[in-house]
């Protein structure tokens, strides 16, 4: 009898373990196992990154104005220069002799010239001489007429004073003559001066072009060209050599560029932290001072405003960020990431990006039990095409169940988002998975399992 009240006993335990067992079972088929965080208020920064390389303000290329073969280069690259130093110099005896023959003839038609002047002066002399010498004629010629009407003087003399007045005129005139002549050969003497000059300076600048400068204080950062080598100057569609290139290496920037998603939000003056794959480790800190305004095609590096069809691809704009503290040792083309702060928020709630979702409203409404309200609505919906979405987060309530909470958003950072309204500070909200995240429905009961998250951390 014993042995049969405990076998009875032990069927009554089993059944009743089977039965607690099957209910725990049934209970957590509707658990769902997610990872959390506290809403927490922190500082919020929103970064935009780009790519790009270093390169100085102002820099030149100094390009050959003339063909020759170079004959000195008092620099070699890396070597600093003051503006009005002499870079290079080409063979220049044949423009060398120009300008020589030139400063000759110029010299010579100056003496020209001046010999023109005092003919002239010479001319106009004796032109007041004949004027003299006529006024005296005139007034014997006049006196002799008077004398003669009266009967005073005989007709030999009266034709004689009337011919002496006839010859100072015309010695008067012949005078004017030899004064335009020589006034005439004083401004051809003039032209041929400025003949000259004008020659001179042409001369002057063939020469000049084969003489190089430094056009400011700066570095030479390339030299492609040796000593006896020709170089030749650029033609309608062929570039003529470069001599160098010199850097003004005292204003030193980062010219990025960044995508067309992001240049919104990118405005001068904004300050950008800038590594140098060259220098790892360091940070340099820079300001925009420059923002391109054509776009420019990823895969091509040309300008839209250069194409004449329209493209589909990505578009990236140009972005310059001057360097607030460069190093000594920077050179242009040097690879650097600029982060370019575009917005900043002190003591804000945040919240992890991934914990926001979207949900459809009228899901919403039936999975809240407003059955009536959801059939009301997608009676009058049931054309539509388009589904209003609502951005919220899950929040972990006291029951252990996932309430969908509707939130306004605001700057977005590199993990974080800004929540202006519909969250706590201290809530704890559902962070992951994705997949939890996509399907998690209202209401649901959940199960806080925070520790992959912490191996991922790990």
């Amino acid at each position: 009898m014993k042995s049969k009240k405990t076998i009875i006993i032990i069927i009554v335990v089993i059944l009743l373990v089977a039965v607690v067992g099957f209910s725990v079972n049934q209970t957590q088929k509707n658990v769902v196992a997610v990872q959390t965080a506290n809403v927490t208020k922190h500082d919020l920064a929103s970064l935009v990154t780009a790519s790009g390389e270093i390169k100085p303000k102002t820099f030149v290329n100094v390009g050959a104005n003339a063909m020759g073969r170079i004959t000195h280069l008092f620099f070699k690259e890396g070597d600093r220069v003051k503006k009005g130093q002499t870079l290079a110099q080409l063979e220049n005896v044949q423009p060398a002799a120009d300008v020589a023959a030139m400063k000759a003839t110029m010299e010579s038609n100056q003496t020209d010239a001046l010999a023109a002047a005092a003919a002239l002066n010479t001319a106009l002399a004796q032109l007041n001489s004949s004027k003299a010498d006529a006024a005296r004629a005139k007034l014997d010629y006049d006196r002799a007429e008077n004398l003669y009407k009266d009967q005073l003087i005989a007709k030999a003399d009266f034709d004689q004073k009337k011919a002496a007045y006839e010859v100072a005129t015309a010695v008067v005139a012949q005078d004017q003559a030899r004064v335009s002549q020589a006034r005439a050969q004083r401004e051809s003497a003039q032209g041929h001066i400025g003949q000259a000059r004008a020659s001179l300076t042409r001369a002057s600048d063939v020469l000049s072009k084969t003489s190089y400068t430094a056009p400011f204080d700066g570095v030479i950062t390339n030299l492609p060209v040796r000593e006896g080598e020709t170089v030749v100057m650029g033609i309608q569609n062929a570039p003529g050599s470069t001599l160098m290139t010199i850097a003004d290496m005292s204003v030193i920037t980062a010219e990025v560029r960044v995508d067309e998603t992001d240049i919104v939000n990118v405005k001068l003056d904004q300050p950008a932290e800038v590594t140098i794959d060259a220098l790892p480790g360091k940070t340099f800190h820079g300001v925009i001072t420059q923002i391109g305004d054509n776009a420019i095609v990823r895969s091509s590096g040309l300008a839209t405003s250069q194409s004449t069809t329209s493209s589909q691809e990505a578009k990236d704009f140009k972005v310059v960020v001057t360097l607030t503290d460069p190093p000594d040792n920077l050179r242009p083309g040097l690879s650097a990431t600029a982060k370019i702060t575009t917005g900043t928020r002190k003591d804000v709630i945040a919240i992890p990006i991934q914990a926001l979702t979207f949900r459809d409203k009228q899901d919403l409404e039936q999975q809240n039990g407003n059955k009536g309200a959801a059939q009301n609505a997608a009676a009058s919906g049931s054309a539509r095409k388009d589904k209003e979405e609502i951005q919220g987060v899950f929040v972990v309530m006291k029951n252990k169940k996932a309430e969908f909470r509707k939130v306004d958003t605001g700057l977005i950072g590199i993990t974080d988002i800004e929540v202006k309204g519909g969250l706590q500070e201290g809530e704890e909200i559902i962070t992951g998975s994705y997949k939890v995240l996509r399907t998690l429905r209202n209401g649901t009961g959940v199960k806080v399992d925070n520790s992959v998250s912490n191996k991922e951390e790990s």
